[in-house]
């Protein structure tokens, strides 16, 4: 941040194209890339094989971005399943080249930015994670906040106004070729199959700069409702305002709802809504929130049971112990997020997961049919926590015995 602070004025930075295009910060950014280990984009290349050509390939990157000659390459996109539902999402998979460059204008600008976002943001933050806004969900619940506005941005990433965006981003940046690459960025085509496209709005989930970008455009909204006195936990683009009064819930969504209106979004007219949690209860990042007890919502246990079927089909060739540690590694996983959920959940996912694990070794005795009444007395509990199974169960009591000393 020091670097930076030479070229300010007021509250605008310039001259920040050199931190941009430096070699080492080109090369950091390459290094976290690669760590990231993610899909190949349109030309194919992964982070290996940018590899094999370095340092060369920086030193071309610099040169490029040094004398304004660097273009993005199209963004891949392709659809992904949500989990829990029928309906997919679409995912943009920049080029290895793209994302390194923009990991180096995040290395750049988010400190500038970071220093004046809301404390209420949580979402893709230095320092800050999805269990820092659970918990303080769970702090105001407790605190008599009773009263929820369960909001929904309507394809948040996909509807950002470009020139409102670029608006915001110029109220502290002031270097223009900055802001050019970040609009090259926005308006690179989209080709998904034979199709390519343009866009005119938004900025694509997947794209490294996209997060930052989205807490720069709602970083307004998260100071606007704490300036009006409203507590707002937000995380990227799913938040909640927990309020005493329903009255007061009323006054904060048609706060919101101006808000979203004049700076072009959209709250989806459906999913967005007032909630009494001792009543109805409400959904937020993966745990459902009910009176002052949360647990893991459905989606997130029908995504978990789902992961574990394609480890656990009865024609599964792989030793007992083999497939029980692959499901140890995604058990162990999804419990350190949901640790924190009422205790029924877990027993009954163990108990759905013995079960297939018996009907593997019921097909093995070349029996039909799932695991039955008489499978748990020849393979009972025991016996799987004899071979190491994890059990979400158990792992609950000692996690709770633990918070206690």
């Amino acid at each position: 941040m020091a670097a930076l602070e030479q070229g300010v004025k007021g509250e605008q930075w310039f001259t920040l194209i050199d931190k941009v295009y430096s070699e080492r910060n080109l090369l950091t950014a390459y290094q976290e890339v690669a760590s990231n280990d993610g899909a190949a984009g349109i030309d194919h290349q992964t982070a290996d094989d940018w590899a094999r050509q370095l340092p060369e390939a920086i030193w071309d990157l610099s040169d490029r971005l040094k004398a304004g000659r660097y273009e993005p390459s199209a963004i891949r996109r392709v659809q992904i399943p949500k989990a829990g539902t029928n309906e997919t999402r679409p995912l943009g998979i920049p080029t290895v080249r793209d994302r390194i460059v923009q990991t180096a204008l995040v290395n750049v600008i988010e400190p500038i930015f970071e220093r004046d976002f809301a404390e209420q943001s949580y979402g893709f933050r230095p320092g800050r994670s999805c269990k820092d806004a659970l918990r303080r969900v769970t702090h105001l619940i407790r605190h008599g906040h009773v009263h929820v506005v369960d909001a929904d941005l309507k394809s948040y990433f996909d509807t950002i106004p470009h020139d409102l965006l670029l608006a915001r981003l110029s109220e502290k940046i002031a270097d223009g070729r900055v802001l050019s690459l970040i609009n090259s960025f926005l308006k690179a085509p989209v080709q998904e199959g034979d199709q390519s496209q343009i866009p005119d709005a938004g900025t694509p989930q997947g794209a490294v700069l996209s997060p930052l970008l989205s807490n720069i455009y709602l970083d307004p909204l998260d100071h606007l409702l704490a300036k009006s006195g409203f507590q707002m936990v937000r995380y990227a683009d799913d938040f909640v305002i927990l309020c005493r009064t329903a009255e007061e819930a009323t006054q904060a969504l048609s706060l919101v709802q101006d808000w979203v209106t004049t700076n072009g979004l959209i709250l989806h007219p459906t999913k967005t809504k007032i909630v009494d949690v001792r009543v109805e209860g409400f959904d937020f990042l993966g745990y459902h929130f009910r009176d002052q007890r949360c647990w893991p919502r459905d989606k997130s246990q029908k995504k978990l049971k789902e992961t574990l079927r394609t480890k656990t089909r009865r024609n599964n060739g792989t030793s007992l112990k083999a497939i029980i540690v692959d499901v140890n590694q995604t058990l162990r996983g999804w419990f350190e997020y949901f640790k924190h959920g009422r205790p029924a959940v877990f027993g009954r996912l163990d108990g759905w997961l013995r079960g297939r694990l018996r009907s593997i070794l019921r097909r093995r005795q070349h029996k039909r049919g799932r695991g039955r009444g008489s499978d748990h007395q020849l393979w009972p509990n025991d016996f799987f926590a004899k071979q190491g199974l994890f059990s979400l169960a158990t792992a609950h009591v000692l996690a709770v015995q633990s918070s206690r000393r």
